[in-house]
């Protein structure tokens, strides 16, 4: 369809505000569009009221594997960061929880399966192997002060939890921050940045109850990383935060 209309993966990309390589993972099925990025797809390759992407977004996210709209983060963009930024008001971000911590949080959803539940904590495990790469990102992590005093689990899990944390910190790839309960500026949610190499646009995911946002559209990047140094700025210093 693409090569029909004479587009190059490249403009594909330019037209959905994403990069190349997504461009590309769609095409090979091993990504799968976001609503906005089927709607934009419908617009490019068939005009208002097209729905061929739309539908087969549907379809596919009808499936009960767990959340699809988050593999295009874990699969693509994580993997290939060399700088990952986070901020998270509410709970020990997904990168650096626990297994049972992760477990704590999914089987106590709404309408948990057990089944559905370990694939997800399995799923969040695998995402620390980025950590031991050869060369692994920069990570940059900042949570309100009020997410080590949340009981998630009981005192056992927050321990361990707590553990890990201390563990992980003495890389020196990663920096942990514990940033003030009287900041306010990152009330509206969760969010992580993610630096690209070669030149590629950095890309954000928007956390949301029901769907998260990935992009790389210039405004949406350019606010979120507003937010995260506004943020940053009540953000105690390294040596003090996990004290």
């Amino acid at each position: 369809m693409r090569e029909a209309a004479q587009l190059s993966q490249a403009a594909v990309a330019t037209r959905l505000g994403c990069t190349q390589t997504q461009v590309s993972r769609l095409e090979s099925a091993t990504r799968t569009p976001s609503k906005s990025d089927a709607e934009r797809l419908d617009r490019l390759f068939g005009g208002e009221g097209t729905t061929y992407f739309a539908g087969l977004r549907r379809r596919i996210v009808a499936r009960p594997s767990g959340p699809i709209w988050f593999e295009g983060w874990t699969e693509e963009i994580e993997p290939t960061a060399v700088v990952l930024r986070s901020w998270d008001p509410l709970l020990i971000p997904g990168l650096l929880q626990t297994e049972a911590y992760a477990r704590q949080l999914f089987s106590r959803a709404p309408r948990a399966v057990p089944e559905d539940v370990e694939k997800r904590v399995e799923a969040r495990l695998r995402r620390r192997k980025i950590l031991d790469a050869q060369n692994p990102p920069s990570v940059l992590v900042l949570f309100d002060a009020g997410v080590l005093r949340r009981r998630v689990g009981g005192s056992e899990v927050m321990s361990e939890q707590l553990g890990y944390l201390l563990e992980v910190a003495e890389r020196p790839n990663v920096t942990i921050q514990v940033v003030d309960p009287d900041c306010l500026a990152g009330l509206a949610g969760a969010f992580m940045i993610a630096e690209l190499p070669h030149g590629q646009p950095d890309v954000i995911h928007a956390d949301s109850p029901v769907q998260g946002q990935i992009t790389s559209e210039h405004e949406f990047v350019a606010s979120i990383r507003n937010r995260y140094e506004a943020v940053r700025a009540w953000a105690y210093p390294e040596h003090v935060s996990l004290k």
